[in-house]
């Protein structure tokens, strides 16, 4: 990266476009690699849930140049509204990689749904090859990271920032890929500025539209490269002018030094991998139930109450409402902690079937989330800490904890093969995807820095 860049903007352009993929050591390589099966194992895993038929024939009909392909459901269309449509589906179960790892400090983040399927958007209509799509994706995960860690996650002023960071990295990722200078890759970033949106309202009313920031940072990353390269411009300064990014979009910038704190030497990401297709917050109670199924054989019928136990900040959040079933009944059961615990313990896991309406309406669940109930787990302040204790009808009494569930980065990492499982759980439900082609996908992904098309990956991962 050049040194001589007087501002955290002009430092950050710059980097999109000089990295190269020798940059990278080994660990964020393969962080990179297997982000990318997660994210497109995600993405058809999410193409049959709700909502996203009416979208895909919506954006059909608008037509268009035939430039990229929906995956999973297929057909080409503009590859602005390709990325997005794609990165709905990957969010659509709430089930892809999540949380940046800045240091010891782990921050609340959904930012490779978007980044993952800008990459492989635009790599297929620029016909990059396995290197270059692992370098675009690294740039923009990197930007969106650095830019949301140096102010930290924040919830204050109610934004969702798959609709802020997220689009901030995917400009990135457009830029790179359709070949912008760095005046040109600066005036990207001024131009999305005016394109960030996404209120956590959608989540806490577990709306449809939950999904929706998520794709639109894509779509809106690759319209603000386009409109750059085409001589718009835009502010100088999107982030640290005196109506940029921290003063609409966060209370200030924190430390603005993590902006360009070793860029161009570290390069920041997700790094948490989910093992259950609901909101990371419940994926702890998650845990603590299937323990206590394995461990005891519980049976729901049998159950008299169960009490979850929970950080003080926790329960101020959406995932402690009092379920409910309204006009999303998806959304009301994935950022549910009643839902999903009840889930776990009725059926012995957590899949995305357990999220389909007839799942979630059974009687038997909703039985059992009537005998769920909070309290305050004391002295804890980690998000990822959770207590759970079922009491039986005959007075046996059954207890787990986590702080660290199944796919914490450093304590509790999901493995190789426990990913790449995930990725063919996720063909096989989706029932979209002949399962052959997407094992030939799948070992293609294992070795991307030697795939000199990533049309080969694409064209396995679509209805032929």
């Amino acid at each position: 990266m050049s040194n001589n860049k007087n501002t955290p903007i002009e430092a950050l352009s710059a980097n999109v476009l000089e990295t190269r993929f020798d940059n990278f050591d080994q660990a964020t390589v393969e962080n990179a690699r297997y982000r990318i099966i997660d994210v497109l194992g995600c993405g058809i895993g999410g193409a049959p849930a709700v909502g996203n038929a009416a979208l895909v024939e919506l954006v059909k009909d608008w037509g268009g140049k035939k430039e990229a392909s929906i995956i999973a459901l297929g057909g080409k269309v503009p590859a602005h509204n390709a990325a997005m449509v794609n990165s709905i589906m990957a969010r659509s179960f709430d089930f892809e990689p999540v949380g940046v790892l800045y240091g010891d400090k782990f921050i609340p983040a959904h930012i490779s749904g978007t980044t993952v399927m800008t990459a492989v958007t635009l790599g297929e209509m620029t016909n990059i090859d396995g290197k270059e799509l692992i370098t675009a994706l690294l740039v923009g995960d990197d930007v969106a990271s650095r830019v949301l860690a140096a102010t930290g996650f924040q919830l204050s002023r109610g934004w969702d920032n798959t609709g802020t960071v997220n689009a901030i990295g995917a400009t990135a990722i457009a830029g790179r890929l359709l070949g912008l200078n760095e005046r040109q890759m600066r005036h990207a970033f001024g131009i999305v500025l005016s394109q960030l949106a996404g209120s956590l309202q959608n989540v806490w009313d577990a709306s449809t539209v939950f999904k929706l920031p998520q794709g639109l940072s894509a779509r809106n990353g690759v319209f603000s490269a386009q409109l750059a390269k085409a001589g718009w411009t835009g502010p100088e300064d999107m982030l640290l002018s005196q109506y940029g990014y921290y003063y609409l979009y966060a209370e200030g910038c924190q430390d603005p030094e993590i902006i360009t704190r070793d860029l161009g030497r570290k390069y920041y990401s997700d790094s948490s991998f989910k093992p259950y297709p609901s909101c990371r917050g419940t994926n702890p109670p998650i845990e603590c139930a299937l323990a206590m199924v394995n461990k005891h054989n519980i049976k729901a019928d049998d159950i008299a109450e169960v009490i979850h136990y929970v950080p003080k900040e926790e329960l101020e959040l959406f995932c402690a409402q009092p379920f409910r079933i309204r006009d999303f009944p998806h959304g009301d059961a994935a950022f549910s902690y009643q839902y999903t615990v009840a889930n776990a313990l009725l059926r012995g896991s957590s899949k995305p079937e357990h999220f389909t309406e007839a799942a979630i309406r059974d009687p038997q669940v909703n039985a059992l989330i009537s005998r769920v109930r909070f309290e305050e787990l004391p002295g804890e302040r980690m998000l990822s800490a959770t207590k759970l204790e079922v009491r039986m009808k005959d007075g046996r009494q059954f207890s787990e904890f986590t702080d660290a569930p199944k796919g914490d980065p450093v304590r509790n990492p999901m493995s190789e093969e426990e990913k790449k499982d995930k990725f063919r759980a996720n063909v096989e439900f989706s029932q979209t995807v002949d399962k052959d082609n997407a094992e030939k996908a799948l070992k293609l992904l294992e070795n991307l820095e030697e795939i000199d098309n990533v049309n080969k990956i694409v064209e396995l991962l679509v209805i032929q």
